[in-house]
């Protein structure tokens, strides 16, 4: 049987050796691993709150779904930028795009979720149902 290379300091992984540690995200042009965006899930007593960061993104790039208990949120972007010179005329395309999706538990009201976006972050605020939401502690009388 046959040692397993071990990505560490003393054993760097071969395709980074060959390539250089950076290799895909300097082919593709990007971060590999990191296409899609951080997202908070915060729990409170009668509702989760999700918030997505998405900085450069407007609230019309998003689009957020439910459909059979899965809540989807996606966004599409496509930037243009054109230069023009003398001799020359220089055209570049940018795209972004992610899906992130959820399975909501049996305890939300799924029809009224609402979403809202402030500066550069969604929000989307999942209520529980009524029976699910947390009840203030209430003294019971000894008779």
């Amino acid at each position: 049987m046959l040692p397993m290379l071990r990505n560490s300091l003393l054993f760097p992984a071969l395709s980074d050796e060959f390539f250089g540690k950076n290799f895909l995200s300097e082919f593709f042009g990007k971060t590999v691993g990191y296409d899609l965006p951080a997202v908070n899930i915060v729990e409170t007593g009668t509702s989760f709150e999700i918030e997505v960061a998405a900085p450069g993104f407007t609230k019309d790039d998003f689009k957020v779904d439910v459909h059979n208990n899965v809540l989807t949120i996606s966004s599409q972007k496509e930037e243009k930028k054109e230069e023009e010179g003398k001799n020359y005329r220089r055209r570049e395309f940018a795209y972004a795009s992610f899906e992130r999706s959820f399975t909501l538990p049996d305890i939300v009201d799924a029809d009224k979720i609402t979403a809202s976006h402030k500066d550069g972050i969604l929000k989307v605020i999942i209520p529980k149902k009524e029976e699910a939401q947390e009840k203030p502690a209430r003294q019971i009388k000894i008779s």
